[in-house]
């Protein structure tokens, strides 16, 4: 439980607030030095790495403000974003489950939000609410980062493509023209309309052989197995492995050697998913470098200045 009273910044950038305690922000924050103006929304949002990630940002930059996490629920989040219209913050940001809830909580969307029909990041321009997503190019710059390789080289399948992060990835891999583009999802109704919308993007053939350049496919053993071979990054997009007890989301069987594992979770370092990408002989990283561009993006996004990106990386560095 966080204490209320006046403590060091180191302190408080590790504290978690609620929706109660918007509601009574002067009174909660008195004496609170700099003042916190910028902050993340989630349900669970303990083990966020954005605020060590911003305010490293913002002490590099002599930016008198901090950036907390906010513990909003699903039926909390319209209340929290109306709150923070009205005490002069500078921006917020979304992770889950409010990603696409968000979308509709705001004033203005810009075509990054839009399209991949999400918000992960609010800047407040005017009393209005504008919402864009960093999570897409900050979701390449991390495989560039990380394997050396561009999305359009890739052969690309995304676990959890249905809405929120696989969604927003689904679409920079079309941007990018990757060769291929596979979408599983336990609910296939959900990857329908994305598969209309992307169908542009992948006419023309790239792929030598007799495999499609995008297809659907249910989340099911079978018909993964049978698109495995054609495939060189697999990235799950799902929440499987917040828990350290959560199995891999496909059995390790199923990985080779020439396979890229990208786990969009960074807590805990080593998910069941990467551990059995070591088993296979295959490359494998976690979520952690996809968290540090996204944010670098949200940052230029609220200040309009270039990220300090190795000032952040160190902040979050395991």
């Amino acid at each position: 439980m966080r204490s209320r009273h006046h403590v060091k910044e180191e302190q408080k950038t590790t504290d978690r607030y609620t929706l109660a305690d918007l509601e009574r922000w002067s009174e909660i924050t008195r004496g609170v030095d700099p003042l916190i103006r910028l902050g993340i929304f989630g349900d669970p949002v303990a083990h966020s790495l954005s605020p060590q990630m911003q305010n490293a940002a913002l002490r590099d930059f002599d930016i008198k403000m901090q950036y907390t996490r906010f513990h909003i629920r699903p039926n909390e989040l319209r209340a929290a974003l109306r709150s923070v219209r009205d005490l002069d913050f500078v921006g917020i940001n979304l992770t889950v489950p409010h990603k696409i809830a968000g979308l509709r909580q705001i004033d203005e969307a810009d075509e990054s939000a839009t399209r991949c029909g999400s918000v992960n990041t609010i800047r407040l321009h005017d009393k209005k609410l504008v919402g864009s997503n960093t999570d897409a190019e900050g979701f390449s710059r991390a495989v560039r980062s990380e394997f050396s390789i561009d999305l359009r080289d890739l052969r690309v399948m995304i676990l959890g493509a249905g809405g929120g992060t696989g969604y927003a990835i689904a679409w920079q891999c079309a941007l990018e023209n990757c060769e291929r583009l596979v979408l599983v999802n336990r609910t296939p109704d959900k990857t329908s309309m994305l598969m209309q919308r992307l169908r542009g993007f992948f006419v023309e053939p790239r792929v030598l052989g007799p495999v499609g350049r995008l297809e659907a496919v249910p989340w099911d053993e079978t018909a993964i197995r049978a698109q495995l071979p054609d495939i060189d990054l697999i990235v799950n997009a799902t929440p499987i492995g917040l828990n350290p007890s959560d199995p891999a989301p496909i059995p390790a069987r199923l990985l080779a050697p020439h396979h890229i594992v990208f786990d969009c979770v960074y807590r805990p370092a080593r998910t069941a998913l990467l551990r059995a990408a070591d088993e296979a002989g295959a490359r494998g990283a976690n979520g952690l470098s996809m968290l540090l561009h996204q944010g670098a993006l949200s940052f230029s996004t609220w200040f309009n200045r270039e990220a300090p990106l190795e000032v952040m990386r160190s902040a979050i560095a395991p």
